[in-house]
């Protein structure tokens, strides 16, 4: 009698590892045929970066313009999401690398103690807004054009640079990464 229930359970065993095997398989075979469908679902939605005031006129900045991909720079500078002077560029399919340059290595650096390609110093940002914005006057009392459009400015700086060289001139010294991680 024991030999049979021995083999009875070594038998069931078997059979619901069996099961268990079955279902295992079908379940990734079945996750296998949706992946496509999900992914073709993520490349017909829109961007990420979903700007209000769409009005389905087809001008650029609506749901069906273009819009300026700054995915990139928002990993760090999410602050500027919904800034106005970037979100109004934005729309106009202008994102932060045609006024900032591609800026790579600042991008790339998780110590963020590379400057961006292209900076403002307070001088410079007149005559850089009027080489899109000709026409464009300031408003009374006021001395750069960004003291009207957005507040396209840091509120708190962990670093700063020169704005004219690209020298850090003001910086907290924490690291992602330290001297012996580099090393390695």
């Amino acid at each position: 009698m024991r030999f049979f229930v021995r083999n009875l359970t070594f038998c069931f065993s078997i059979l619901l590892l069996a099961a268990a095997s079955v279902v295992l398989v079908s379940c990734k075979e079945q996750a296998r045929q949706e992946l496509p469908l999900l992914l073709e679902e993520q490349v017909d939605q829109e961007p990420l970066l979903l700007l209000e005031d769409n009005n389905g006129d087809g001008n650029p900045g609506t749901d069906t313009g273009p819009l300026a991909d700054n995915s990139r720079c928002y990993v760090c500078h999410i602050n500027f999401e919904e800034e106005k002077l970037t979100s109004m560029h934005a729309k106009a399919d202008i994102g932060c690398e045609r006024c900032h340059g591609a800026s790579d290595a600042h991008c790339s650096d998780e110590d963020n103690i590379t400057p961006p390609d292209i900076m403002y110093p307070a001088e410079k940002i007149n005559s850089f807004c009027k080489s899109c914005h000709p026409n464009a006057t300031l408003g009374k009392g006021k001395k750069y054009c960004t003291e009207c459009h957005g507040e396209h400015r840091l509120s708190h700086r962990t670093r700063k640079w020169d704005k004219a060289t690209g020298e850090l001139i003001k910086d907290d010294n924490v690291r992602m990464l330290t001297d012996e991680m580099l090393e390695q």
